[in-house]
């Protein structure tokens, strides 16, 4: 069954009192809330450069302030020492000077919140002018009058708030009005105001970014006070962005882009001549979600004779006229505050035996004494309560979803056999035994539900086709269909197309069916649309699907008083990406009520109550009969639930599912079944569910053996080390020595000749997305394999949608499965977790420590600053090693790295990045997976690399990936992202800027590790290294990221990563030096995973087993018939 957490959202009208408005208004505001963390270290150091720096010139001209890292400085306009106006945690940016200049306004993080602040000139106590929570702002700047603030505002929550808009905030309070109008999705940045307060000058683009963005992006719009219109003012093909006026009306400068880089034009007002006056300068952000607005703030001078601007990390000051620019030096001691170290050592265990991670779709028995569940992808039973599970088959294929028979003398489940490309519904004995097919055809089955009479079984039924051709997650799309078969076994009878249903299930009636998803019933006349417009919910049919009655839908309110997410923005369905958002509400935001819908409703056996889970939450709701409408019941506060609800769970649910008496309820997590009484919940207040961890034990694959690597060249990664002519002697699944040879061998080891190689250590992907089958498991991955195949030898896949991977994870480590070690964060924790506290963010993440046991978690744009800072102090708790989501938001990624969070994926989209950025990552101790593939704040290096490689004809990659994967990355080229490009000229590229940054990074003491993000199994490894190492970095430092730098960034340094004498034995061998020319890399001859050697080109393995790696039917797909025109023919 698929995770539960990703239920709907839906906006739905708010039909709420005004006192509770204003309980809730008065909740958000309480001014005693702000950032819980506090600093444990600090970056101190002095510097005369920095990065994205935005300033303002005081109305006298003598004094000019500016943000660095996330403090206010100021300094004489002539340059010199600056003096700190602000520290702490808060992040605070783009100041501007009051018209009379004794006042500061600035955006600032402090309260927890993004918001307004104004602080005095000469330094001094800040006050919080705009409330907003869950708000965005950027650019503030005064109105003439010094009396208003005009800011842009981004309103409303998540992904149905809006984008920005220009907003007016009086200086004595109030809540701002917005003052420009427009479209939903018209985003609004950087306003700049004519002297006399009529005419406001600003940049608008059509959404929030776009992933390899075609140009034009945002184009300059004036609009008239007087009359509310709305004049667009530029266009050009470079886009224009961040306009500035000079104080005498006459100049209008603004950023835009020629060719590939960024410039400062300058327009004379009255005549409309234009003309570069600064070029290149900054590079502008136009290309990701410009959080801290396109270009950083500048200012003209008081007298309009020049602008004052930071491009290449100084302060310059430009001539309107054309003259030389002039440098105004400063230097700044920055004192960064930064939060505790987060990094943990996980050693990896060489135990014969394991405890199996995960155990999937549990059903307890009619009479509750006995759980049948699959691990392993195998079916197992255990006594309720205390158990030692055992097989329940002696089969060898992958069992899944068992249901019990109503008298509990079966069990009947469903088979996927990868070898024949098949499956079927089976039935066991409960004893145990031999299974018997119930079905004659083979198929893909799934959701097997037994009716109360015993006689029939209800199955999802595709064609086995759909997973033999299936790349990833889901196979059971295409021409999906309801079926029963008699309990006995026989010919099928079609009940009728899914249509969006699933979880079919029965009450003690026999004769409907029950399931969750798309609500079909009939629409009652005169009756409002059902439910509450969410379209799914609980519904039931006859066996020949008619009669179809809707019953129930659950929904729950999301408690955002805490904070929320960032607008404009939606996650991929496909990997962890942010997508930009294409639909924008329309509605006033105090309109909007976000609520989750349920991802799961199920009837309880007697047909009165319901369970639901909505994300992570699982309710007991009481089932009204109302008549043919179908209620929908709100359970976000049980207590004031329009039925009786309860909520059931504190720390997640996985698999649930009622007892056959319909009073008792379980659940998963991980390995732990949980079990609800409802009768006992009701007797006793304090009442908790009970907890059983089932320990499954499954040997551990070591290998048994010395063997002698004899003759290569190792580049060990201990420190600079690199031994000629080595001997690597390996004993198991453990390096005994390295050292140069040829040296005493071992009694009874094998020596293989390796002369003339280069040996590195396994390769580490920090950010491998590999999304095998989901709920129906592959017993081969195409995926692991092509990146063992590789040399990658240990995986991270920071965001997994769902908990599946920890099945793989089990069949990887007991040998059941080729592939590198896989490791992950599990799901991700989203702003829809709507973290209320640090307790609750201590519930969130106990799953992933004690349940999920992944040492980890993607933190993925959670909220505001106040709840991300809440997750980062319980990980520390927790003994877990969070990673972020960059998010293409560099305010964001620099306040993580200032949190104290261990890692940050993407890569930050603003380049170059100076001294003081290298400083904060290098005490922060952040490690930054770049991805530059998908690359953040420009084109996709993947692009670059589709359009020189021979695809198709690499036959390697073409041996271990399916054509259709092929197909559909390489033939016709194609980005997600709407309207986006795939084809850029180079200097287009932004790769090596961003891998300039990194090699700066890693000289300066700061860690990077190396991500493919999954775009092409195994080889995108190699194209992400070598785009990271075209900045300039170091072969070796390059080999450092892909290895050692990556273990220790997952907290496996201890183990991989280098070849040193106690490691494990994940090595690679090459053909080619790497430190000769980065690309060699690609030259695998030989792979050893945890002791195992395999060849590069097959994977068959050659010590110390030998045997040949399984056939694959999707290698032979291209037609071969005697039909058709031959060569020639018209």
């Amino acid at each position: 069954m698929r995770n539960f957490k990703s239920g709907s959202w839906t906006a739905v009208l708010l039909l709420l009192a005004p006192l509770a408005l204003q309980a809730q208004e008065e909740e958000r505001l309480d001014p005693d809330r702000g950032l819980p963390l506090e600093p444990a270290r600090w970056a101190r150091f002095t510097t005369s450069e920095g990065t994205w720096i935005s300033l303002d010139v005081s109305p006298d001209g003598q004094t000019i302030v500016f943000d660095l890292v996330g403090d206010l400085y100021s300094m004489p306009i002539t340059g010199g020492e600056a003096t700190r106006l602000t520290s702490g945690m808060g992040y605070d940016m783009q100041p501007r000077f009051s018209p009379d200049g004794e006042q500061i306004v600035f955006v600032s993080d402090r309260s927890g919140d993004n918001n307004v602040w104004l602080m005095p000139s000469a330094g001094g106590e800040p006050r919080q002018l705009s409330k907003g929570v869950g708000s965005y702002f950027l650019s503030p700047d005064w109105m003439p009058d010094g009396k208003y603030v005009i800011v842009s505002r981004a309103v409303g929550l998540g992904p149905f708030g809006g984008l920005e808009k220009l907003w007016l905030y009086h200086i004595d309070g109030g809540t701002g009005l917005e003052m420009v109008g427009g479209s939903a999705g018209q985003r609004m940045l950087g306003a700049a105001v004519d002297a006399e307060g009529r005419y406001i000058w600003y940049a608008q683009r059509i959404g929030t970014w776009q992933y390899n963005a075609i140009f034009p992006q945002y184009q300059i719009w004036m609009y008239d006070r007087k009359t509310g219109t709305r004049t667009p003012m530029t266009n050009r093909y470079g886009s224009a962005f961040r306009p500035v006026l000079s104080p005498d009306g006459q100049l209008l400068a603004y950023g835009s882009r020629d060719d590939a880089d960024t410039g400062l034009r300058l327009r004379e007002l009255d005549s409309g001549k234009e003309r570069w006056l600064a070029y290149p300068i900054q590079r502008d952000d136009m290309e990701s979600t410009a959080s801290m607005d396109v270009l950083p703030g500048y200012s003209f001078t008081p007298d309009s004779e020049a602008l004052v601007i930071s491009y290449g990390g100084g302060i310059w000051r430009v001539p309107v006229d054309g003259s030389d620019p002039v440098e105004i030096p400063f230097t700044a001691n920055a004192e960064i505050a930064i939060g505790p170290e987060v990094e943990f050592e996980y050693p990896i265990e060489d135990t014969p035996t394991f405890t199996v991670k995960q155990i999937r779709d549990a059903r307890a028995s009619p009479d509750g004494s006995t759980i049948v569940f699959t691990a392993l992808d195998r079916l197992y039973v255990a006594d309720h309560p205390d158990g030692e599970p055992r097989r329940l088959t002696s089969e060898e294929v992958g069992e899944f979803q068992p249901v019990w028979s109503p008298d509990g003398q079966y069990v009947a489940y469903v088979t996927w056999d990868q070898d024949a490309g098949e499956g079927h519904i089976r039935r066991v004995s409960a004893g145990g035994g031999s299974p018997t097919n119930l079905t004659t055809v083979p198929a893909y089955y799934q959701q097997p539900a037994w009716s109360p009479d015993g006689e029939r079984i209800v199955a999802v039924r595709s064609t086995a086709r759909t997973v033999r051709e299936s790349l990833g997650t889901n196979a059971s799309a295409q021409a999906a269909e309801f079926i029963w078969i008699p309990a006995t076994g026989g010919d099928e009878t079609l009940i009728g197309p899914t249509l969006g249903r699933r979880a079919p299930h029965f009450t003690r009636d026999p004769d409907r069916i029950y399931y969750y998803g798309s609500l079909r019933a009939d629409p009652i006349p005169g009756s409002p649309p059902s439910p509450g417009g969410f379209g799914t919910g609980l519904s039931s049919a006859r066996w020949d699907d008619t009669d179809k009655r809707g019953h129930l839908s659950v929904t729950a309110r999301a408690n955002i008083s805490a904070g929320s997410f960032r607008n404009g923005s939606r996650r991929s369905e496909t990997s962890d990406l942010v997508l930009p958002q294409e639909d924008f509400d329309e509605r006033e935001p105090s309109e909007i009520d976000f609520r989750l819908g349920a991802g799961l409703v199920q009837m309880a056996p007697q047909g009165d109550w319901a369970l639901a889970a909505v994300g992570d939450d699982l309710y007991a709701v009481l089932v009204p009969d109302v008549g043919p409408s179908v209620p929908t019941i709100e359970v976000g506060k049980p207590d004031s639930a329009a039925v009786p609800a309860y909520k059931l769970n504190d720390l997640g649910v996985e698999f649930p599912s009622w007892g056959a008496d319909g009073r008792t309820v379980h659940w998963w997590l991980g390995n732990a079944l949980f079990t609800y009484d409802l009768d006992a919940a009701a007797a006793d207040p304090d009442y908790a569910p009970s907890e059983q961890q089932i320990e499954v034990a499954a040997d551990r694959d070591i290998p048994q053996g010395t063997v002698v690597l004899r003759g290569a060249r190792a580049i060990t990664m201990n420190g600079d080390e690199i031994v000629e002519n080595a001997d690597v002697v390996v004993t198991d699944n453990r390096i005994v020595s390295v050292a140069a040879g040829p040296g005493e061998v071992p009694e009874g080891a094998t020596v293989i000749d390796v002369a003339g190689k280069t040996i590195v250590p396994g390769f580490v992907d920090t950010h491998a997305h590999m999304w095998n089958l989901w709920t129906l498991h592959w017993a081969r991955s195409w995926i692991y394999e092509a990146n063992l195949a590789y040399g990658v030898t240990t995986t991270r896949d920071p965001q997994t949608a769902t908990t599946d991977v920890l099945s793989y994870e089990d069949l990887v480590r007991a040998g059941r499965m080729v592939g590198p070690r896989v490791y992950s964060t599990g799901p991700g924790v989203f702003s829809q977790d709507f973290i209320s506290s640090y307790d609750h963010a201590l519930d969130v993440l106990t799953k992933y420590s004690r349940y999920y046991d992944t040492k980890t978690f993607k933190m993925y744009m959670t909220g505001n600053r106040r709840q991300r800072q809440w997750l980062i102090m319980a990980s520390r708790e927790l003994g877990l090693m969070p990673t972020t989501e960059g998010g293409l938001e560099y305010r964001l990624n620099l306040t993580h790295a200032i949190d104290g969070y261990p890692g940050i994926e993407h890569s930050l989209p603003i380049v170059p990045a100076y001294n003081d950025v290298v400083e904060l990552f290098a005490e922060s101790g952040t490690v930054n997976s770049p991805t530059l593939l998908v690359t953040y704040g420009g084109p996709w290096v993947e692009n670059y690399f589709y359009t020189r490689w021979d695809i198709f004809g690499d036959e390697k990659l073409t041996h271990f990936t399916p054509r259709r994967e092929l197909d559909n990355k390489a033939r016709r080229l194609q980005t997600e992202g709407p309207g986006a490009g795939a084809w850029f000229m180079e200097d287009e590229y932004a790769h090596p800027k961003h891998a300039g940054w990194l090699a700066e990074l890693v000289e300066g003491g700061g860690r990077t590790g190396v991500g493919s993000h999954g775009q092409l199994q195994g080889l995108g490894f190699h194209w992400e290294l070598w785009a990271m190492q075209s900045g300039g970095m170091s072969e070796h430092d390059a080999l450092r990221a892909a290895t050692l730098m990556g273990a220790e960034a997952i907290g496996l340094g201890g183990d991989l990563g280098s070849i040193e004498p106690g490691k494990l034995a994940d090595l690679v061998i090459l053909d080619a030096n790497p430190l000769d020319d980065i690309r060699n890399t690609n030259t695998v001859h030989q792979v050893m995973m945890n002791g195992r050697l395999y060849d590069g080109d097959t994977l068959d393995e050659l010590w110390p087993r030998q045997r040949s790696a399984p056939h694959e039917a999707w290698r032979h797909i291209a037609p071969n018939v005697r039909a058709g025109m031959k060569g020639g023919e018209r």
